[in-house]
């Protein structure tokens, strides 16, 4: 161990995450469970796929009408 050495750092932002991981052990649990009911899902590619083909081309000024 070096002599110039200082004690690891933590802020109170990490000491408070740790001390409520460590008092509430549901927790880690119950974040995985609100990630994966809104973010973690099964992508059908070839469903995107069509979709991405059935858009049409937005004009570059959309209230623009047509001098035609």
């Amino acid at each position: 161990m070096s002599i110039f050495r200082r004690p690891d750092y933590q802020s109170d932002t990490t000491q408070f995450i740790n001390q409520l991981k460590a008092s509430r052990p549901e927790l880690d649990a119950q974040q995985q469970a609100g990630r994966a009911l809104l973010w973690d899902k099964q992508v059908d590619r070839k469903i995107w796929g069509d979709y991405r083909e059935g858009q049409v081309e937005q004009k570059p000024y959309v209230y623009q009408t047509n001098a035609d």
